[in-house]
């Protein structure tokens, strides 16, 4: 039975490891601080609690059973933590700040005090029997260490039965979040835990001053109770911080997935991939695609047909994409198709690297054709031909918000806007290719020669989803081009 005294305090030494950097850090915070006295000495009480732990004590001090008296010191100190840290904890640093002092003290000067009591009977009691593992009922009768029994008993039941309502009446609060709440219901389940170690211990306590025996609540239940009750809790504070960070460590990781399909179609404007490096954080191996694919963009935006853009966006609203779907679908068409205009500007006549995966002859080079037909053929005195009622394209233009987003790691990153290609100097884009011209990223549209990349630039996410699904583009894309095609062929 006392291996498992050993399972929670390793359970609870790792919830103190996960916290101590904190407490370290911030030792000032009374919150932190009752943490770390309540983790301290849980650890302390179970280590000490143990059978052979025990043993070794009565034989260095060479006192017998005076093991005793300091885990129920320890037991004590460890309740003492617990309503400290529910003080600390429901009022914060700076609320009833007076009232929090007094409760605090109120709280030290009690437990304290049942300390020194708890040395006092121990003094004054008769136990020359070592008693390893059922002291407290063997000595339920004996003068002065009955009362010592009594004492530290009804001092652990009062602490857990306030902290247990507290806690729980805590976890019910709104707007907390959801590790918080599952940490604080571990918290809860365990100190309700510990309500069964007590009532054990003074069921066989009160059995014996009747007469009877229940040594087995004593010596079986009570310390199972102790070392389930002990996990709960430690899983209760390594809940909310584990948990918070697995879910930022899987964002970040879906966020750099999905960027793959842009990114491998931008390695074919740039002739390079994005650095990679096998020590490097996962937020700073997305820091460095998205800064990749943002220089990759600067790059394309004297390719950008904004009339595309803006008939293809009407396209996908008359296809029946939601608007936010329909500007990336647009932003995508039009992207594919300033990839293969630059590689036809630049004599490649092979596709760009990566377009395989989005279909060459359907996604990137019918665009890029459709393209080349319309500015070569007759120059167009009017706009291009748009859906009636539908509005421009969401972008930066008119001021409403694209779908995707921007912000997490990406917002720390080096290359955002125009920053991405300023730091190369003017004339040179970021992997070798061609720079856009000065007006290039920022300009409002009307033709091949002033692209405005604002959109792409902060919605890569949207549109590196679009890019998984070629046959949306493709509809999109062919409903866009085939009115300027009629008109050029009709011209």
């Amino acid at each position: 039975m006392y291996v498992s005294f050993w399972l929670p305090t390793v359970v609870l030494g790792a919830a103190l490891a996960i916290k101590l950097p904190s407490i370290l850090k911030l030792w000032r915070d009374p919150l932190l601080r009752a943490v770390g006295g309540l983790l301290i000495f849980a650890c302390a009480v179970f280590v000490f609690a143990a059978p052979k732990t025990i043993a070794w004590t009565n034989r260095v001090t060479g006192v017998p059973n005076i093991a005793a008296p300091w885990v129920y010191s320890l037991l004590t100190a460890l309740s003492a933590s617990w309503l400290l840290l529910i003080i600390a904890w429901r009022n914060g640093r700076s609320e009833r700040s007076a009232q929090t002092r007094r409760a605090t003290r109120w709280v030290v000067s009690v437990y304290a005090g049942v300390v020194v009591a708890l040395w006092v009977l121990f003094a004054l009691a008769d136990v020359p029997v070592e008693q390893i593992r059922d002291l407290d009922t063997y000595y339920a009768n004996t003068p002065f260490m009955r009362e010592e029994i009594l004492l530290y008993l009804l001092a652990h039941t009062v602490a857990c039965s306030v902290t247990a309502r507290l806690v729980w009446n805590w976890s019910r609060t709104e707007g907390l979040d959801a590790w918080l709440r599952w940490g604080l219901r571990f918290l809860g389940a365990g100190y309700v835990t510990n309500l069964l170690f007590s009532a054990a211990k003074l069921t066989a306590v009160g059995a014996r001053w009747t007469g009877h025996d229940l040594d087995w609540l004593n010596t079986g239940i009570a310390p199972s109770a102790a070392c389930i009750a002990a996990t709960l809790v430690a899983i209760g504070f390594i809940v909310p911080h584990a948990g918070q960070y697995l879910q930022e460590r899987w964002r970040i990781r879906r966020r750099y997935r999905s960027l793959k399909p842009l990114a491998r179609l931008m390695r074919g404007v740039t002739g390079a991939r994005e650095p990679f490096d096998l020590r490097a954080t996962p937020e700073l191996r997305l820091i460095r695609r998205e800064t990749f694919i943002r220089d990759a963009l600067l790059q394309l935006a004297r390719h950008l047909d904004d009339d595309l853009r803006v008939r293809s966006y009407d396209a996908g609203v008359t296809l029946g994409f939601e608007r936010g779907r329909a500007q990336a679908l647009a932003a995508a068409v039009t992207l594919l198709d300033a990839v293969e205009s630059r590689r036809r500007a630049l004599g490649d006549p092979a596709p760009a690297a990566g377009a395989g995966a989005f279909d060459a002859a359907g996604a990137i080079g019918a665009p890029g054709a459709a393209r080349a037909a319309r500015t070569t053929g007759s120059p167009r005195t009017t706009g291009s031909p748009r859906t009636t009622g539908s509005p421009r394209p969401p972008g930066p233009a008119n001021g409403v918000p694209g779908t995707g987003s921007a912000s997490g790691a990406a917002g720390a990153g080096p290359a955002s806007g125009a920053g991405g290609a300023g730091v190369r100097g003017a004339g040179q884009a970021p992997g070798g290719g061609d720079a856009a011209p000065a007006g290039g990223v920022s300009g409002s549209g009307g033709g091949v020669g002033r692209g405005d990349t604002t959109y792409l630039l902060r919605e890569i996410r949207a549109v590196s989803r679009v890019l998984r699904r070629p046959d949306d583009i493709q509809a999109v894309r062919a409903h866009a081009v085939a009115p300027a095609e009629s008109m050029s062929t009709h011209e």
